[in-house]
């Protein structure tokens, strides 16, 4: 597998970049944990992110390289609605329960902090390309 420099780089940059992503996604999850009522006349919906792996094709090849990843989709969990009873809420049915998001904060916590991790590990990718870059270059230079 022969990687240069600046694949390393685009191929950590990626990853960044879907983690970064990620995490506002889980962020605006967070923020909406209990939006009753939205522009669909219904609860707020979890979102979740899929990645997907960026393969290229080698000039005159047949084999494929990894060089990043990508968000494949953006999509809203399926799964129902928390059921409160509160009848004096304004979005109480008329048995007095009230449809809560699908979000549940201690879940998109712990997918926060897996995406920072990742985002963390991404980053120790590209300062350690740096350290090797720097490495090999003084080693050029004959200091």
């Amino acid at each position: 597998m022969n990687l240069n420099a600046f694949k390393i780089m685009d191929i950590a940059a990626s990853g960044m970049t879907a983690e970064r992503f990620r995490s506002e996604v889980i962020s605006n999850n967070l923020a909406n944990a209990n939006t009753t009522r939205t522009e669909n006349e219904g609860p707020y919906r979890r979102k979740i992110v899929t990645f997907k792996e960026v393969l290229n094709k080698q000039f005159n090849s047949k084999d494929e390289q990894l060089s990043g990843v990508k968000i494949a989709k953006l999509e809203e969990d399926k799964s129902p609605f928390r059921l409160v009873y509160d009848p004096g809420h304004p979005d109480a049915d008329k048995n007095g329960y009230v449809k809560y998001p699908n979000v549940n904060p201690l879940r998109e916590m712990v997918d926060l902090i897996t995406a920072q991790r990742a985002y963390e590990a991404n980053v120790a990718v590209v300062n350690s390309a740096k350290t090797m870059f720097n490495s090999a270059l003084s080693i050029g230079r004959g200091a």
